[in-house]
């Protein structure tokens, strides 16, 4: 079976999720009795990547590849750009490598002609050779707004035929690239999370997009198990072991915006809905990011997928309205208790709370 259609199967009919917490929970929005605005007033609007977007939403990029995946991602764009909200593509190696792939990521631009599109890559490429002359082929292959560069040691480690090489030099060659391309470069985990040591190390060589793609949402690493299994791979016992491995979606989004006040964060993994969106901006995330209920909603159809996004927007300015907030901005701002692990989770990493909340609170 072609690996793409795999993950994308195994996302769909295995238990690929919620193995561990995303600690978001733990997070309490304050509600205010009175509101002192109208929900009309409410306005979910903002601006990514030079480009305006009805709803901060970012479908994060899970397909491409084939005939079937191209039909995946020409629904997710259709509602996308009918919804005005930023999407991505799955890993675009496969149409650098065999070009009668390209229509399956090309069609994304075809459909959605107003939209941020977001190109895609393994960080691993870097190290074989992928250089800026490809990654702006990558780029104009979907006339994309911003490059991601996945990194997943975890699951690479765990897949089969993996190459988990994450060694200094790739670091050196995010930097190079970062100044050449045409295009911003977000740095992209898939489901571990990112570390304010992690953080750091990017921002060091230029990097100011992050999606951080924390644990508790899909584990990909427990989607290697599953190819494992299926080929008595000798990985996949261990594999079971590290399913839930990571750094919790809300905790890494407290962690990246210490580290990087100024930067764009997409706070990602296990946001299922607009209550976890609000809560994911509320508290250090700029954008919010999900793929697996989107992909499980387009298989249904377009209509499913149309209702699903429109139902996440509402429920995301009902969160809005009742913490009293007309904006994102103002969300952004919300008060809002954090307690249980999260709160146990930033203490022990020697963060202040108090101090955390000035951070938060002066976001531009």
């Amino acid at each position: 079976m072609n690996r793409k259609i795999e993950h994308v199967e195994i996302c769909l009919y295995e238990n690929v999720e919620g193995h561990g917490a995303t600690l978001l929970d733990d997070v309490q929005l304050i509600h205010q009795a009175f509101p002192a605005l109208s929900f009309e007033e409410v306005d979910i609007s903002t601006e990514f990547l030079g480009k305006r977007l009805e709803a901060p939403i970012v479908i994060s990029g899970m397909t491409g590849g084939s005939p079937e995946l191209g039909r995946f991602n020409s629904t997710i764009a259709t509602a996308a750009q009918k919804h005005g909200i930023a999407m991505g593509v799955g890993s675009q190696r496969v149409a650098l490598e065999k070009p009668e792939t390209r229509e399956s990521f090309a069609v994304v631009r075809k459909v959605a002609k107003d939209i941020p599109i977001i190109a895609n890559i393994g960080a691993p490429q870097l190290l074989k050779g992928y250089g800026t002359k490809e990654l702006e082929e990558l780029v104009s292959m979907i006339n994309a707004d911003a490059l991601a560069i996945h990194f997943n040691a975890a699951q690479e480690v765990f897949q089969p035929e993996g190459e988990p090489d994450y060694s200094q030099r790739l670091l050196d060659l995010l930097g190079e690239i970062s100044h050449s391309l045409s295009v911003p470069i977000i740095v992209k985990e898939t489901g571990n999370g990112m570390s304010m040591e992690t953080v750091a190390r990017f921002r060091r060589v230029g990097i100011n997009y992050f999606d951080l793609q924390g644990a508790g949402g899909t584990s990909w690493v427990a989607v290697e198990m599953y190819r494992g299994m299926r080929r008595n791979n000798w990985k996949w016992r261990s594999a079971e072991l590290f399913r839930g491995w990571g750094v919790p979606t809300a905790a890494s989004i407290v962690e990246a915006r210490t580290m990087a006040p100024d930067s764009v964060l997409i706070g990602s993994g296990g946001i299922r809905n607009g209550l976890d969106g609000a809560k994911a901006l509320a508290l250090g995330a700029d954008l919010v990011g999900m793929a697996l209920p989107a992909i499980r909603a387009a298989v249904e159809g377009i209509e499913a997928l149309d209702r699903f996004i429109g139902e996440f927007k509402f429920q995301l300015r009902v969160a809005s309205f009742l913490t009293g907030s007309s904006s994102v901005k103002e969300l952004k701002r919300a008060p809002l208790v954090v307690g249980g692990k999260l709160k146990e989770w930033i203490e022990s990493r020697g963060l202040d709370l108090s101090t955390y909340t000035k951070v938060r609170t002066r976001r531009v």
